[in-house]
């Protein structure tokens, strides 16, 4: 879930990108939030998060 008050998320940080050793797998366009409510916040993101890595998102 995430704050319903934020109309975007951008990929900041990937540890999956080719220059980290990955397979370069991201999230390249802004994530928009839909009103599917999840963990008590109004809204939720689709994401791809690839396998063995960590991605920072932040606010648009």
């Amino acid at each position: 879930g995430v704050p319903g008050a934020v109309p975007a998320w951008q990929e900041v940080l990937n540890t999956d990108l080719s220059r980290y050793g990955g397979s370069d797998v991201r999230n390249p366009d802004p994530l928009k939030p839909e009103s599917v409510p999840h963990d008590g916040r109004p809204s939720s993101i689709q994401l791809t998060l690839p396998p063995l890595s960590t991605i920072w998102l932040r606010p648009v």
